[in-house]
Order: C-alpha cells, then sequence, then structure tokens
C-alpha cells in the first residue's frame, strides 16, 4: 500500500504541470477574494468609492455598504413602494401615503398580500433590495468591530476561502486524478496486476491514498499562500488571522469532496477498466452540486444539495454561513466514499486471476 501510494505522489510532484495548476488555481482564487483583503477601518474623512445604489440586496462592507435594522428597512421600503405608486401606477402622493398607511400594522407578509391584492405582486423584491444600504464612517467601523467582537477576521475569510479553492479543486482533482488509473487499466498492465498475489484492499487504497495525498498537498500549498496574503493584508488593521481557522474550514468543507472524486475514480475505472468516463460524471456531478433551489420560503439561492461535492458561501463576508445540513451533508460524503471504496475492492477481487 505504502509503496504504491508514494509512488503516485511522487509522480505527480515531479510533474510540473501539476505545480502549474496550482499557480493557476491560486491566482483564481485571489482573483475572487481580493476585495476581501481590502476591508479596514475608515479613517478620519475617509470614504469609500461607491457608484452602486443606495441600498442594495447584496451589499458588502468593502463596498460600503452596511444591513439594514428591520425598522428602518421597512420604513425604506414604504418609502420605495410609494414612489412607484406614484411614477408606475398615476396615483398621486396623498393617495400613495394614503395606501402606505392603511398596511403599517400588517406584518410583511400581509403587507405584500395586500399590496397584491391592488394590483402590485412584486412587492417582496423591493423588500430584498433593502437588505443593505451604504453606510457612513461610523456605521461601517462599528459594523466592523461588532463582528469582530470575540472572532478572528479569518473565521470569516477562510469561508470565503474554502468557496473558491473548494470549486478550483472540484475542477483540479477532477482532471488531475484521470491519470491516477490510467497506466494501470490499460490492458497489458491490467491483466498482469490481476495475476500478481497483490490484495485488492491494499492496492485500492494506495491508488486512492496517493490522488488523495496529491489534493493534500495541493491544499496545503493554497492554505498557507492565502493564510500569508490575509496576514500581510489586515495586518495594519490589527486583525486577528490564524492559521487554524483556515485548516478547519479546509477540513470540513473540501476534503470530504475530495474524498467523494477519488472514490468515484475508483470505481469508474474498476467498472470500465479506464478513468476516462469518470470525467464526463464529475463535470456532471459538480454541475449539480452548484445549482441553485428554492428554500422552504420560496427565496432562490444557493441552499445545498444531497451529497454535493461542493460547498459554497454566497453572500457577504461577515454575514457567510454554511448552506443547511453542510457539516451533516459532509460527513455523509465520507461514508459514501467508504461505500464505494468497498465496493471497488469487490470488483478487483471478482476480475482476480489466481
Amino acid at each position: 500500500m505504502w509503496s504504491v501510494l508514494k509512488r503516485e505522489v511522487r509522480n505527480y510532484i515531479q510533474n510540473p504541470l501539476f505545480w502549474m495548476g496550482i499557480a493557476v488555481g491560486a491566482l483564481m482564487i485571489y482573483q475572487n477574494v481580493i476585495p476581501y483583503l481590502n476591508i479596514h477601518y475608515l479613517g478620519e474623512g475617509e470614504t469609500i468609492a461607491c457608484e452602486g445604489p443606495e441600498t442594495f440586496r447584496d451589499g458588502d462592507v468593502f463596498e460600503g455598504y452596511v444591513p439594514t435594522e428591520e425598522e428602518q428597512r421597512r420604513e425604506m421600503w414604504e418609502d420605495q413602494i410609494r414612489k412607484i405608486l406614484i411614477s408606475d401606477f398615476a396615483l398621486d402622493d396623498a393617495a400613495a401615503r394614503s395606501l402606505i398607511s392603511g398596511m403599517k400594522e400588517m406584518d410583511f407578509r400581509s403587507a405584500c398580500a395586500y399590496l397584491e391584492e391592488y394590483g402590485f405582486p412584486y412587492a417582496a423584491y423591493y423588500y430584498a433590495d433593502t437588505a443593505y444600504h451604504r453606510g457612513t464612517r461610523e456605521e461601517i467601523n462599528s459594523y466592523i468591530a461588532q463582528k469582530l467582537e470575540g472572532r478572528t477576521f479569518s473565521y470569516y475569510f477562510s469561508r470565503k476561502f474554502a468557496d473558491f479553492a473548494g470549486l478550483f479543486m472540484g475542477f483540479f482533482a477532477t482532471i488531475l486524478l484521470s491519470l491516477l488509473f490510467l497506466q494501470d487499466t490499460r490492458r497489458n498492465t491490467w491483466e498482469l496486476l490481476h495475476t500478481k498475489p497483490v490484495r485488492a484492499g491494499s492496492y485500492l487504497a494506495g491508488k486512492a491514498g496517493g490522488g488523495f495525498s496529491v489534493c493534500l498537498i495541493a491544499l496545503a500549498v493554497l492554505n498557507l499562500i492565502f493564510f500569508g496574503l490575509c496576514s500581510a493584508s489586515v495586518a495594519e488593521s490589527g486583525f486577528r488571522v490564524e492559521l487554524a481557522d483556515f485548516l478547519l474550514a479546509t477540513c470540513l468543507y473540501i476534503l470530504p469532496n475530495m474524498l467523494m472524486i477519488v472514490s468515484v475514480y475508483s470505481l469508474i475505472s474498476l467498472l470500465f477498466k479506464s478513468p476516462l468516463p469518470a470525467v464526463p460524471l464529475l463535470l456532471l456531478y459538480m454541475v449539480y452540486s452548484n445549482m441553485g433551489g428554492r428554500n422552504a420560503d420560496g427565496v432562490y439561492g444557493y441552499h445545498g444539495r444531497p451529497l454535493a461535492i461542493m460547498v459554497r458561501f454566497p453572500g457577504t463576508l461577515f454575514d457567510t454561513t454554511p448552506p443547511p445540513m453542510a457539516l451533516l451533508n459532509q460527513s455523509f460524503l465520507i461514508l459514501a466514499a467508504m461505500c464505494i471504496f468497498f465496493i471497488s475492492v469487490q470488483i478487483w477481487k471478482r476480475r482476480r486471476i489466481y
């Protein structure tokens, strides 16, 4: 087992394309996370240039937006509805205000139903646009301080890193690991392997372990790169950055996905005597994993999918949360990968030539 694992790792790390892939991945991830590295406390008289609207549903603090308080949000929404009633429904200001006052005591859902009866079916969408508003210097600094009270900056940043690193590693591992079983499934090598006294478990554990170890090496390099970038970028602001946050996010949200990809390659390679059919299958698997959907409230977004091999963290940096059931799904991925590995061992044994 160990000799097979070491051979696979050595073959990959000696290939310049492996390191070129990591370099390309680091650049891609950097382009996506660089705005978060510019977050800092605003000094006296400092402002953030923003050409966006006054309110925005996905505004982030590096753009100058802060979350809107619930009471203020309702006022903004009602004012926006009033303006639309005047401009699009040809009501005068007094009639629009009268209509708005009629729903003052209603909760949000009732108010939306009230407006829908009037012929205004999309009121909820305008409410979503009030989620964030342009903040003053004091509001921005207060928001950052509140979010970092008891939390490190890397606690939040590592999730964004896991988002884009997980996306890159999904494609990287799919392409990279297509070579893992390629040599062994060639006709002359395949037949020779099945005549040797090689234990199925040891052989497959070595191959799968080698592929997984290569993914570990790539992720270790990426973790060190972005830990260093994050530490250097926020040093002046005094934000705390810990390597443990990066490692924890990687272990929770990326490694189970890599384990699943390796296991799928093992199974497909033994079923078809070639790893290549696994490539389009895994690409489709990633598309499925990255698809959005509607939650129980009918809101469209990324909410995670059963056995998905990708964990995304959309939304603003300080309000980023894992999708529902994400950790449970990652646990199921590990269990499913172990089951697939067991099936692969049985397939190898059935094709053993004594």
